[in-house]
């Protein structure tokens, strides 16, 4: 219907207020930094892994964290006291040294005495071979025993020359990692006040919404305002709407009793007049002399119809049921005030409560613009306070010093690198000399023997490969002792690096002995905040400013800025908060003048209740809709007549009672039959049944239902114009609260943008780990490796020297040799010269 479309419109349109969602001040612009700081060292990682657990091996104890701690703090003179746990951790480097000095030591000498030896004809210098059984067997074991030997002392020293190698080749990373950490400083300086600029400006977003929120006060404020009312006032003017609609619906159940009763009545009062003709006809056959013989069977037949005459009336008797005109005139004088338009009226007034409090609230929106103004300068004027412009410049120009400087030292480096190589070639030469004597002693000797021949007549080329194999044994003595030299050296400074630097740093140990309290300064616990802000209580660690910058955080946060610049003491929003307080202290709403429902549209409601509807008498009304047509069933009237019609003798009377059971007939299926299933009178019914029914319903405590209505609005009607100051004041606070919370959201937003995203010091953490990979990846990974390899080279040499000796015995050409003499004593072999 037209008035609840009306309705339903007037309730779309109301204000609805949505939770402000927060506030979007984008991404801070920031650059991309080039460096990665993670190595791979491809192929070449097997030998630093076997390396690595070579050093395990040698040195198993953990990092002695509290033992580095004293001795750091002592500047090394609590080695001599705690020597005992000193040794006890170095006691695997100090025994492969100690035999490593022993070697070097002794080798020479070893070598020089060997020399003499064999100088008198010992030691296997006299050139004389005794003739063996096994002589052959001997051969191919120190031959297999020396070729293996020298295979392990190839791959030791192709070792060595692939961590040359790697090490001369990093230069060029090297290079590339320095200069890209050299950039990420100079991208860091350069978007830093870019970045501060962002922060400063990204307050106009929240002084744009509370701009937005003060010009659209009614609908936020007031649509607030409206919402809570709401509550008590819509189910109020809903009732109000329900009831007019009740009104409505009573006049038109009214309506349709009137008229169904009529068409009902006219239709039963038609079959009743001819009902009463066929009794009066039946009556008046019934008075034939026949039926005068009362011990006749015609006279009992006579009587038995005349008995059943009274059945032959209509059942259901509209016409005596009370008529509703009197209601329906006094719900139609009620209807003449159109309460439903007056409930419009009342909405309508409750509905421009937002315009109401944007018309009351205009003077506070503009002392609000002002603090807004105000808020706006002080924080531009913040980033004055500091030179940071002037700092990142200085900042700058030292790096471009520092990469000069830089670039400057490179060619020095390459220098270094290459003298570097040159040694580290010229040991490996020295043990690719011995490999060369000993290969070429075995392939001269191997394809040179010629086992038919003997020791004194062997040829030239078995010969030459046992001299070879010689001269491979007195390079051995020459250079074993300095490769063992370099080996030692560099094996207990590289290996005690790896285990006492790089180690702990994967680790982060090392982190924890320089975060040791009173470590660097005796008076400081920690010394970076001790040099950097004089205060080294603060709680600022070496592992905490890597682990910040590791994870890309600010600077302002790593380094606990806000001992120099305190951002929250200086964006305070308790100040703000206090001068908005201030501001929305002179918010007055006067809601008085909304009336919801006028004095006549409650006596509309009181005049309901005394149109009378419930003094109808509706028991009577639903007693007659379920009685039948008629008293009796006409067909079955019709038959029983047929029936005592055929016992009566042929006559006038016989004919006279069928006649009237046909007419009962003609009168059951044109006028009962039509009553009972034609739709004009089946609707009549329904219509009135339906409508007995409505009024009945409404009727039942009519007085009680308009006491509750009225009721209603005078409560919602009193917390308008009395009580809605609390709820004023209440959803006053929440907006103001939003407002406020603007402001908290930039703040916090600015806080969280210093800790995490403006000035990110990843390039800080990356020079570290670059250190890192440049000291240990770099340099002590390939040191290592190098003299690993040519340890384990150097070390192979002693059974190299063996097995040659034992072997050149079987390729050289000898001076005299074991002769078999027949004559002489069987068994017995003379020298022959």
């Amino acid at each position: 219907m037209l008035w609840r479309a009306a309705f339903a419109l007037a309730l779309l349109l109301l204000p609805h207020t949505e939770p402000r969602t927060p506030l979007d001040f984008g991404l801070v612009p920031g650059g991309v930094y080039d460096t990665v700081a993670h190595y791979e060292p491809g192929p070449i990682g097997l030998l630093f892994n076997m390396v690595h657990a070579f050093l395990h091996v040698v040195q198993p104890n953990p990092f002695p964290e509290d033992l580095v701690i004293r001795v750091a703090k002592d500047k090394f003179g609590a080695i001599k006291s705690e020597y005992q746990k000193v040794i006890y951790y170095e006691i695997g480097f100090v025994v492969c040294a100690a035999l490593g000095l022993l070697f070097v030591v002794l080798l020479p000498l070893v070598g020089l005495l060997f020399c003499m030896c064999r100088c008198c004809d010992n030691c296997g210098g006299e050139m004389h071979q005794r003739q063996r059984k096994n002589a052959d067997c001997q051969r191919g074991l120190l031959t297999t025993l020396l070729l293996t030997t020298t295979f392990i002392i190839t791959a030791g020293v192709l070792c060595a020359y692939a961590a040359n190698q790697h090490l001369s080749s990093q230069l060029k990373t090297m290079r590339r990692l320095v200069n890209n950490n050299l950039r990420d400083l100079h991208t860091f300086a350069n978007d830093t006040p870019a970045q501060i600029d962002y922060l400063i400006n990204q307050y106009d977003t929240a002084k744009d919404q509370v701009l937005c929120d003060l010009d659209n006060v009614g609908v936020l404020l007031g649509g607030r305002i409206h919402e809570e009312l709401g509550k008590e006032v819509r189910p109020a003017l809903d009732g109000v709407l329900n009831m007019a609609g009740v009104m409505r619906d009573t006049k038109e159940a009214l309506e349709n009793v009137s008229v169904t009763l009529e068409t009902l009545q006219e239709g039963t009062g038609k079959l009743q007049f001819n009902l009463s003709v066929v009794r009066a006809g039946l009556s008046n056959a019934l008075s034939d002399p026949a039926c005068a013989d009362t011990h006749s069977p015609t006279a009992q037949i006579c009587r038995s119809i005349r008995s059943s005459l009274a059945q032959l009336e209509i059942s259901a008797n509209y016409s005596g049921l009370p008529d509703v005109t009197d209601q329906l005139n006094k719900v139609n004088e009620v209807l003449k005030t159109d309460l439903s338009l007056t409930v419009q009226r009342g909405l309508l007034a409750f509905n421009d409560t937002p315009t109401m409090v944007t018309d009351q609230t205009r003077n506070v929106a503009e002392g609000v613009r002002g603090i807004l103004d105000g808020i706006g300068s002080n924080i531009t004027s913040f980033s004055r306070l500091f030179p940071i412009q002037s700092s990142l410049n200085n900042f700058t120009v030292f790096i471009s010093h520092t990469h000069s400087r830089i670039e400057d030292i490179y060619p020095e480096i390459d220098q270094i690198d290459f003298y570097r190589w040159i040694c580290c070639i010229t040991l490996c030469c020295m043990v690719v000399l011995i490999l060369s004597f000993n290969f070429l002693g075995l392939l001269c000797g191997i394809l040179g023997f010629d086992r038919h021949a003997s020791p004194t007549t062997r040829g030239c080329v078995s010969n030459t490969g046992g001299n070879l194999l010689m001269a491979g044994v007195g390079f051995s003595f020459l250079f074993s002792w300095v490769l063992m030299g370099v080996v030692t050296a560099t094996f207990v400074v590289g290996g005690n690096l790896e285990k006492l630097v790089c180690e702990p740093f994967n680790s982060r140990q090392l982190f924890k002995v320089l975060d040791t309290p009173h470590l660097v300064n005796p008076t400081w616990r920690n010394f970076i905040p001790g040099y950097l802000y004089n205060d080294p209580d603060m709680d600022l660690t070496v592992e905490n400013v890597y682990s910040n910058c590791k994870e890309n955080r600010g600077i302002y946060s790593a380094l606990h800025l806000d001992k120099v610049f305190n951002i929250s003491a200086l964006l305070n929003t308790s100040v703000y908060t206090k001068d908005m307080a201030q501001k929305f202290e002179g918010v007055k709403v006067d809601l008085r003048s909304i009336i919801l429902l006028d004095s006549e549209g409650k006596e509309n409601l009181i005049s309901f209740t005394e149109t009378g509807i419930g003094e109808i008498n509706f028991a009577a009304y639903l007693e007659e809709l379920n009685k039948g047509v008629t008293r009796v069933d006409l067909l079955s009237f019709a038959s029983n007549l047929d029936t005592q019609a055929e016992q009566l003798s042929k006559g006038s009377l016989q004919t006279s009672i069928k006649g009237h059971a046909n007419t009962l007939r003609q009168i059951y299926s044109h006028q009962v039959v039509s009553i009972q299933q034609s739709m004009k009178y089946v609707r009549a019914r329904n219509t009135l049944n339906q409508s007995i029914r409505f009024l009945e319903r409404t009727s039942s405590d009519l007085s009680n239902k308009v006491s509750e209505v009225l009721t209603a609005v005078n409560a919602a009607q009193y917390l308008i114009s009395q009580n809605a100051t609390f709820i004023v004041n209440q959803e006053t606070e929440k907006y103001k609260q939003t407002i406020i919370g603007y402001f908290k959201q930039y703040i916090d937003w600015v806080k969280t943008s210093l800790e995490m995203e403006v000035a990110t010091c990843k390039p800080l953490s990356n020079i570290m780990d670059t250190a890192e990979i440049l000291a240990c990846s770099f340099l002590l990974d390939s040191m290592n490796t190098f003299w690993f390899g040519l340890g384990c080279s150097t070390l192979f040499l002693l059974p190299s020297i063996i097995l040659s000796v034992r072997l050149a015995k079987f390729y050289r050409r000898m001076d005299t040799e074991d002769v078999y003499d027949d004559s002489s004593v069987s068994g017995t072999w003379h020298f022959t010269l």
